[in-house]
């Protein structure tokens, strides 16, 4: 069975009913791995290892947090130091090169509504523009691009709005699933000739 790894960055998954809904619901999907990373790493040191070995085990990888001051939470960026410098910088041979081709996906939260993301909204910049450092790194990467999963009020929405959201995110990931198997073969038959 394909794998999707869902990597969650939330530095307080606790008081976030977005996330953990969100995460939850994808959790449910067959073949999905949910890690969150601020459980796992609360000190901020990052086994670069093992996370190597995680993304290397993914046919498709999700990054998933909140939007913070319209950037990443810290423990992201300490997160792509550590692993994607060492993949692409260091081991590309035998690392890096072995995870091109693995397509990426947003998804994250905001609090606002999505008119603030805006040229004349209260943040004036959209949200793909914000987001378009990770679309550099994915494409520096080769990891192909997704169009982003964002959901906005995040921390305003109602039960039934939530929900609502959440199914569509599951949704979201088995559209993508189906749609990304083809080029899971390709991949599979890289790591092995290269591996």
């Amino acid at each position: 069975m394909s794998k999707t790894l869902i990597l969650l960055f939330h530095p307080d998954l606790s008081g976030s009913r977005a996330n953990v809904a969100l995460a939850g619901t994808a959790l449910r999907l067959p073949g999905v791995e949910v890690i969150d990373l601020h459980a796992l790493y609360p000190d901020g040191r990052i086994d670069a290892d093992q996370e190597v070995a995680r993304l290397l085990s993914a046919d498709r990888i999700v990054l998933q947090f909140p939007i913070q001051w319209y950037s990443t939470p810290p423990l992201l960026k300490a997160w792509q130091d550590a692993v994607l410098t060492r993949m692409y910088y260091i081991n590309y041979e035998t690392e890096g090169r072995l995870l091109e081709g693995t397509p990426l996906l947003v998804a994250a939260t905001a609090g606002n509504v999505p008119e603030a993301y805006a040229p004349d909204g209260a943040n004036k910049f959209t949200m793909a523009e914000l987001l378009r450092p990770l679309e550099a790194t994915a494409h520096r990467c080769g990891l192909p691009w997704q169009a982003p999963f964002v959901l906005f009020r995040a921390n305003k929405l109602d039960d039934i709005a939530l929900h609502g959201a959440a199914k569509s995110y599951a949704g979201l990931l088995k559209d993508w699933r189906k749609a990304t198997e083809p080029q899971e073969d390709f991949r599979r038959f890289l790591v092995e000739a290269w591996g």
